[in-house]
C-alpha cells in the first residue's frame, strides 16, 4: 500500500510522513487525506461492491484496526462473559441509547460490587481480531466509547450527568478500572500489531458548549486521560481523541497532558480560525468536513470551497493537519459531493505547489 499509485497518480502516504505530521516536524508531500475511516457502503445505499470500487480511485493515507472491546450485556461466542454490565442485566434496546440504564443503583452494594468483581478480562482472546497486517501504512488501533461515553452506556445519560455529584467515588472507581483495563488493551493492540496510534471516542461537548463545567474535567477526566496519552506514549505511539460538540475550553488542558490528534473540531460549534491561532502550532488538528449539511444538502462547488477553506485555515510548514469527515457516513450522503471532496483536496496541494506527486 505504502507504493500503490491510484488514478490521480498520488502516492500514498508513509507511517514515517504521517508521524512527521502528527508531531509538527513538517509537512508531508501533502496533506494527508483520511476521508475513508468514516465513509462506509451506507453512502452507497448499502451496495459494499459499489463503495469499494469508488473508494479504489483515492489515497487512503492511515490503516485502521478496531479492538474487539466488550459488548454492553452480551459477550462474544469467543468469550460469552466479555461484557460490561452486572450478570443478570437485560438489554434495553427498546429504549433511546441514552436512556437505557443496565447500572441501576450505585446505592446497591451488592449490585455494584458483581459488577466490579465481573468486569472484563483484559486478557480476553476476543479483544484482539486475527489476520491483520502491516503494509507499509500508519496503523491505529480504535475503540469507541472511552469514559464519558463508557458511563452513560451503562447508565444512561440522565443519571451520568448526576453520579459526578451524587456518586463521585463511584465514578473515580469506575474510571480507575477502565483505566487500567484500556492500557493492557493498548499493550495488546501493540504488542500484536506494531500500532502507531490509538483512536478513541468520547463526546463531552454539545452543540453549543461542554457538557460539563471545567472542574469536572479537571477531577474526572483529565487525571485519567493522562494515564492513557503517557502510556500511550511509552508504547511508542501517539494518542487520538474524537470528541464531538463545542470542547474549546478543554483544549489547552488536553495539549498540557500530550494529547497528540484532536477531532473533529466540529463544523458550527467552534470558529475555525480560532482554533487554527491558538493551537495549530500545538497539536494535530484532525479537520473533520462538515456532515450534517453539505455532504447531503450542498452542491459539489460548495464542498470544494469548504475544503480549501479548511485547508488554508490548518495548513502550516510544520504539519498538524490531517483531513477527514466529521462523522460517520450516512445514506443521504451525495456522491458528487464525496467526489468533489477528494478532487479539492488533491488540486489544494498541487496548486499551491506542495503536492509531491
Amino acid at each position: 500500500m505504502g507504493s500503490e499509485q491510484h488514478p490521480y497518480h498520488i502516492r500514498t502516504l508513509t507511517r514515517e510522513e504521517i508521524n512527521r505530521v502528527i508531531e509538527g516536524k513538517g509537512r508531508a508531500g501533502r496533506i494527508p487525506l483520511l476521508y475513508d475511516l468514516w465513509i462506509n457502503s451506507s453512502a452507497f445505499q448499502g451496495n459494499e461492491e459499489a463503495y469499494r470500487k469508488w473508494q479504489s480511485q483515492y489515497p487512503c493515507d492511515v490503516d485502521g484496526v478496531f479492538l474487539n472491546m466488550p459488548g454492553l450485556t452480551e459477550g462474544p461466542k469467543e468469550d460469552p462473559d466479555f461484557f460490561w454490565a452486572p450478570f443478570g442485566a437485560v438489554s434495553q434496546s427498546k429504549k433511546g441509547l441514552d436512556a437505557q440504564c443496565v447500572l441501576k443503583d450505585w446505592d446497591n452494594a451488592e449490585e455494584v460490587e458483581a459488577f466490579f468483581n465481573t468486569f472484563p478480562d483484559p486478557e480476553s482472546p476476543a479483544l484482539i481480531p486475527c489476520g491483520k497486517e502491516r503494509d507499509g501504512r500508519y496503523l491505529l488501533g480504535r475503540w469507541w466509547y472511552c469514559y464519558f461515553e463508557r458511563l452513560w452506556s451503562l447508565r444512561g445519560m440522565e443519571n451520568a450527568l448526576m453520579d459526578f455529584y451524587l456518586y463521585p467515588d463511584e465514578v473515580h472507581r469506575l474510571f480507575s478500572r477502565l483505566t487500567d483495563f484500556y492500557m493492557r488493551c493498548m499493550e495488546r493492540a501493540k504488542e500484536a500489531w506494531d500500532v502507531d496510534g490509538f483512536f478513541v471516542s468520547d463526546d463531552i461537548g454539545t452543540q453549543t458548549g461542554p457538557f460539563f463545567s471545567m472542574d469536572i474535567f479537571r477531577e474526572f477526566f483529565k487525571p485519567y486521560y493522562r494515564q492513557l496519552i503517557d502510556k500511550a506514549h511509552t508504547l511508542g505511539t501517539h494518542f487520538w481523541l474524537h470528541c464531538c460538540g463545542n470542547i474549546q475550553i478543554f483544549l489547552p488542558e488536553f495539549i498540557e497532558i500530550g494529547l497528540d490528534v484532536i477531532h473533529p473540531i466540529q463544523k458550527y460549534t467552534m470558529k475555525e480560525e480560532e482554533i487554527a491561532k491558538e493551537y495549530g502550532d500545538k497539536i494535530c488538528i484532525f479537520a473533520g468536513f462538515d456532515v450534517q449539511h453539505l455532504m447531503a444538502f450542498g452542491t459539489p462547488e460548495e464542498v470544494k470551497a469548504e475544503v480549501n477553506y479548511l485547508m488554508k485555515t490548518y495548513d502550516r510548514p510544520e504539519g498538524r493537519l490531517m483531513m477527514t469527515m466529521g462523522n460517520g457516513a450516512t445514506p443521504d450522503w451525495k456522491i458528487e459531493n464525496l467526489d468533489a471532496l477528494y478532487e479539492a483536496s488533491i488540486e489544494y496541494d498541487s496548486h499551491s505547489g506542495k503536492n509531491e506527486m
